[in-house]
């Protein structure tokens, strides 16, 4: 996968969790979690580069704290709009 995705779950119509795909190799996993923010959680493969976040409060979840975490990690950001996603569920 060349770009980043984001994965939504929802429940009764509300967001319960998502999910921000980071570009990785074809057969990645991650066999190691750190929690960077409240509610954000990265994975990462086994070379220790970051394959993705985990939101776990996704009401609480802005571009700006995401932004954040993935320039820590040298990643590009995201944008306002590819939470929109998010934001509908």
């Amino acid at each position: 996968m060349k770009e980043a995705y984001l994965e939504v779950t929802s429940r009764h119509g509300r967001p319960l969790a998502a999910y921000l795909y980071l570009p990785r190799g074809a057969g990645d996993r991650s066999p190691r979690t750190t929690r960077v923010e409240p509610g954000l959680v990265v994975d990462f493969n086994r070379r220790g580069i970051p394959i993705g976040i985990e939101i776990t409060a996704p009401g609480e979840a802005t571009a700006s704290a995401l932004n954040k975490v993935l320039r820590a990690f040298g990643q590009s950001g995201i944008t306002r709009a590819d939470l929109a996603p998010l934001r509908a569920a």
